[in-house]
C-alpha cells in the first residue's frame, strides 16, 4: 500500500478515497479507521449475523414506499410523519434544501461539514462564512454570529451542533435564543447529526421547536448513530409545510431495502443503542486523555464521536496521514481542504481503547521516531497536493519567531528602519492564515509574485553599515484577524484560495547582494572597526546607499489590502489553554467550566421525542 497512497488520495472527489479501494490495495482487508464519523458498538454482533441471514431477500425484491418506513420511524422517535422527511442520506437532504428554500444567500460557521458550503455554491448561491478561530478553541459566539448574518443581510442562517470537525457545542437554551433572534430569516437549519453522543445536557435537541416555528429544519442522521453510513438514511424535522414540501421532491424509493430492514429491526435494541452510545461517550475521555499526553499535541474539547487535534510544530498533515496509513495501517482525516482549517490539523474518530492505543504508538513513531518528548523531526518536504502551514512553522521555530535564518543576530543589532523602509505585512508571528473572509491583493498571483524580492542565499549575508536615522521608526501595526471582525464575509469563489497561496510576511526577504558590494561593504566595516569612532555620524557612501535603496521592498502595491485595525488572533496560536502538555479533564472535554453533574439513570428503552409530538401530530 505504501506505494499507492498518494495516488490513493488524489484519485478521488471526496476527502479519503473509500474504505472499499483502500481494502482492495490490501488483499481485500481495510486499516483501523479513525476517519469516518460512524458508531463502532452499533449494530451488534447479532444484528450483523441476523441482517446477513437475510441477505439474498434484501438485495432481491423493492422496498417499501418511503412513506412505510417514515411511519415506522416516527413511530420508534414518537414523532409524527407529517413533520418528517426520510432522504438518502443527510446529503440527500441538503441537496433539497439548498435548491427549495435557499434563494440567494447562506451563512455557515467554518470550518464545518463540506456540503454545507460547497452545495450551495455549486447552484449560485452566495455562501457567507464565519471563521472559528482557533485562538477560541474554534468555539462560537451566537451574538457575532447574528451580528455577522445581519450586516451581511443574509437569507439562510445554518448551525451545526456539535459542529464537524471540532465538535464544539453549544446549549438548547442558546440554539432558541438564536432562533429566537432570527426568526424574521427565510430559514434556520440546525445539523444535529452527532447531537445523540453529546451528554453536556439531558435533552440538548430542538426538534421540538422545529415542529412548532415557521422557519426551522432539524436536520438528523441515522447512518452516523447507528454505525451505517453505507445504508445512507437521515432525516429532517420541521413543521408539516416545510417538511411537505421537501417530501415531495424525493423519488419514490429514495430509501433502499437494507434502510427497511434496519429501521423495522431497531424496536427490538433500543437498550443495546443506547449503551454503545455510552461507550462512545467513555472512549472520548480516554481517547482526550491519551492524545493530549503528548507532546505538542493540542486536543480541542468536543461533543461529537470525534476529536479535532493539532500538530506538532513542524508536522504536515499530509506527511502524517500517509506514513500512518502506509507504515501502521490506520486512516486519519486531514483537514486541509476544509475550509478555514489547514493540514495542521487531524479530526479522529472515537474508537475503543485498544484501536487508540494502536493510533497512540503510531502517532509517537511518526511524529518523534524514537525521541518521544524531543523537538518534532522534518516530516519531509510534503507533497504537491499539502494545503498546510508545516512550513511557515518550522521557519518561525527555528528561528524562535525572528524570522529568516542566519539573520536573526544580526538584526539584533541593526537600528530601526524609517516609515519609508518598513517592511510591508504584519510580522510572521502573525503572519496571515488564509481564513475564508480575506480579500486577496488587487493585483493578479503571477504579479504579486514578480514584485517579490528574490530569496535569499543560503550564506549568511553581511549586513550594510548603519545608517544615521532622524526618527525611530513606529511600530508596525498587526494585520487585523478574521475572527474579530463580524462584518467581513467570504466573497463567492473565495473558498477555492488555498491558504498555501497566502504568502507570509516572514518569507519576503531583501535583495540579493552582488559579490563585488559584498567585498566593498566588507572592507568599509573593517575599516571603521580599526578606526576610533567619531562623534559625528558620517554620511554613508553613495554605493551603500544604492545599496540601502536596493533592499526596499516594492512601493507599487501594498502587501495586503487596508483593513481596520483588530486584535490579531489567528492558526498561529495554539487554541485552547492548558491543553497542549497535560491532560484534559472530563470537563474540559465536555466543554464544561462549572463541576461536573451528579449522572442521571438513563432509561432503558429506545430514545424517545416525548409526548409532546403526540400533541401536535
Amino acid at each position: 500500500m505504501a506505494d499507492n497512497v498518494a495516488s490513493l488520495f488524489r484519485g478521488t472527489a471526496a476527502h479519503s478515497p473509500s474504505m472499499a479501494a483502500l481494502a482492495r490495495e490490501s488483499d481485500g482487508v481495510g486499516p483501523i479507521d479513525f476517519c469516518t464519523p460512524c458508531n463502532p458498538y452499533f449494530p451488534t454482533p447479532g444484528m450483523f449475523d441476523e441482517l446477513a441471514g437475510r441477505l439474498r431477500e434484501i438485495i432481491t425484491y423493492y422496498p417499501s414506499s418511503a412513506d412505510t418506513i417514515t411511519a415506522e420511524l416516527c413511530s420508534l422517535l414518537q414523532l409524527p410523519p407529517s413533520c418528517v422527511a426520510m432522504g438518502n442520506g443527510s446529503t440527500e437532504l441538503i441537496t433539497w434544501i439548498d435548491h427549495l428554500l435557499v434563494r440567494e444567500s447562506l451563512a455557515i460557521p467554518v470550518p464545518t461539514f463540506g456540503r454545507w458550503t460547497d452545495q450551495p455554491m455549486e447552484t449560485g448561491k452566495r455562501v457567507d462564512m464565519f471563521p472559528l478561530m482557533e485562538s477560541n478553541g474554534f468555539a462560537l459566539d451566537p451574538a457575532q454570529y447574528i451580528e455577522f448574518i445581519r450586516a451581511r443581510g443574509t437569507k439562510v442562517a445554518v448551525i451545526c451542533n456539535p459542529n464537524n470537525p471540532d465538535g464544539g457545542f453549544l446549549s438548547r437554551r442558546t440554539v432558541v435564543n438564536f432562533m429566537d433572534q432570527l426568526q424574521d430569516l427565510d430559514l434556520i437549519v440546525i445539523d444535529e447529526s452527532f447531537l445523540e453522543f453529546a451528554d453536556a445536557e439531558n435533552d440538548p435537541s430542538v426538534v421540538e421547536e422545529a415542529v412548532l416555528r415557521p422557519n426551522v429544519i432539524v436536520l438528523r442522521s441515522l447512518g452516523k448513530n447507528f454505525g451505517l453510513h453505507g445504508i445512507r438514511f437521515g432525516y429532517l424535522v420541521a413543521n408539516p409545510a416545510l417538511a411537505g414540501k421537501i417530501r415531495s421532491m424525493l423519488p419514490k424509493w429514495n430509501l433502499n431495502s437494507f434502510a427497511e430492514t434496519v429501521v423495522f429491526m431497531l424496536k427490538e435494541h433500543g437498550a443495546e443503542y443506547m449503551e454503545s452510545l455510552h461507550l462512545v461517550r467513555r472512549d472520548r475521555l480516554d481517547m482526550a486523555r491519551q492524545l493530549s499526553a503528548l507532546p505538542g499535541l493540542t486536543v480541542y474539547p468536543s461533543q461529537g464521536n470525534f476529536l479535532f487535534v493539532r500538530l506538532p510544530v513542524g508536522a504536515e498533515g499530509t506527511v502524517v496521514r500517509d506514513r500512518l496509513l502506509a507504515e501502521h495501517r490506520i486512516l486519519v482525516r486531514e483537514c486541509g481542504n476544509k475550509i478555514g482549517s489547514s493540514s495542521r490539523f487531524l479530526r479522529l474518530v472515537v474508537r475503543p481503547q485498544t484501536d487508540v492505543r494502536r493510533l497512540v504508538s503510531g502517532l509517537e513513531q511518526v511524529l518523534y521516531g524514537s525521541r518521544r518528548g524531543a523537538a518534532v523531526p522534518e516530516l519531509g518536504t510534503g507533497n504537491s497536493y499539502s494545503s498546510g502551514t508545516a512550513a511557515v512553522d518550522r521557519l518561525v521555530s527555528e528561528t524562535n519567531g525572528a524570522g529568516i535564518p542566519g539573520l536573526a543576530a544580526q538584526a539584533a543589532a541593526m537600528p530601526s528602519l524609517p516609515p519609508a523602509q518598513t517592511w510591508p505585512g504584519p510580522p510572521p508571528s502573525q503572519a496571515p492564515s488564509g481564513m475564508p473572509g480575506l480579500v486577496p491583493a488587487p493585483a493578479p498571483a503571477a504579479a504579486a509574485a514578480s514584485m517579490m524580492p528574490p530569496q535569499q542565499p543560503a550564506a549568511p549575508m553581511p549586513m550594510p553599515m548603519p545608517m544615521p536615522m532622524p526618527t525611530p521608526a513606529p511600530q508596525q501595526q498587526p494585520m487585523p484577524a478574521v475572527a474579530q471582525m463580524p462584518g467581513v464575509a467570504q466573497m463567492p469563489g473565495a473558498a477555492q484560495m488555498q491558504p498555501a497561496q497566502m504568502q507570509p510576511a516572514a518569507l519576503m526577504q531583501p535583495a540579493q547582494m552582488q559579490p563585488a558590494a559584498q567585498m566593498q561593504q566588507m572592507q568599509q566595516m573593517q575599516q571603521m572597526q580599526q578606526a576610533p569612532m567619531s562623534p559625528v555620524p558620517q554620511a554613508p557612501s553613495p554605493a551603500l546607499q544604492a545599496q540601502a535603496r536596493s533592499m526596499q521592498p516594492p512601493r507599487q502595491a501594498p502587501a495586503m489590502p487596508a483593513m481596520a485595525p483588530a486584535p490579531a488572533a489567528g492558526l498561529g496560536q495554539t487554541g485552547m489553554p492548558g491543553l497542549r502538555n497535560r491532560g484534559l479533564t472530563a470537563a474540559q472535554v465536555r466543554g464544561r467550566t462549572e463541576p461536573e453533574p451528579t449522572p442521571t439513570p438513563q432509561p432503558t428503552g429506545w430514545p424517545a421525542a416525548g409526548a409532546m409530538y403526540n400533541q401536535v401530530g
